[in-house]
């Protein structure tokens, strides 16, 4: 695989097909837990993990498993994966599994994982699937880190709470106060607020993706004339 594929698999995760905002897959997390940016955090990296071992996996296997098993083989290595991504939380961030509780566990569910195993590991070798991975999971991180931030500043007036007690004391830097003794707007760490800071992004990005394609246009229009001649 040529470095442009590569170059359009990272373009895809992390913008053109993000899991979120161009696929709009794996809500439930998104929606449930970011009430911070730290929330938002440990919940796609555990995302991110489980997407690196299924793809690795699935990719690795693909030439062994038939076609009329591939799908269940798949979904027991996804919840193998998620089992895996689990205890680790459980064992070595203790705290940040009390918050995310249940979530972690529902990754299996999750439309993301099962998506890109299929549609790509299963038909690519181990390095592109590895790439696809980690697109794909930093796409999902960074749109849960947002939309967690968007709500906890206008929710709390900080950026990054408690990340030292939920994701070690490495991350006690992140912890912001931006907005002292900032009473906060309630309805951004209710469900609606999620609702409306993912709104946004799509918004934003639909904008961003228009006004380069009305670029690309524009460019392309201006060198016509020079082709033709």
């Amino acid at each position: 695989m040529s470095n442009p594929e590569y170059a359009r698999i990272v373009r895809d995760g992390l913008w053109d097909n993000n899991v979120a905002m161009g696929q709009m897959l794996g809500l439930c997390p998104l929606l449930a837990v970011t009430t911070s940016a730290t929330n938002g955090l440990g919940m796609g990296l555990a995302s991110l993990a489980v997407l690196l071992l299924t793809n690795t996996l699935v990719s690795v296997i693909r030439g062994i498993v038939t076609p009329q098993v591939r799908i269940p083989v798949t979904i027991v290595l996804i919840a193998s994966a998620v089992t895996l991504v689990d205890m680790a939380i459980n064992a070595w961030l203790h705290p940040l599994y009390k918050v995310l509780g249940l979530f972690i566990a529902l990754i299996v569910t999750n439309c993301a994982i099962f998506g890109r195993a299929e549609s790509f590991a299963s038909k690519n070798a181990v390095l592109p699937s590895i790439v696809d991975a980690l697109a794909m999971g930093i796409g999902f991180t960074w749109v849960l880190v947002a939309v967690g931030a968007m709500r906890e500043i206008l929710g709390s007036g900080t950026l990054f709470a408690h990340a030292s007690l939920l994701l070690g004391q490495g991350f006690a830097w992140m912890e912001v106060t931006l907005i002292p003794d900032f009473s906060g707007i309630l309805l951004s760490i209710l469900p609606p607020g999620a609702f409306m800071a993912l709104g946004f992004l799509i918004a934003i990005k639909r904008l961003i993706d228009r006004a380069i394609q009305a670029r690309q246009t524009r460019l392309n229009g201006g060198l016509m004339p020079l082709e033709n001649s």
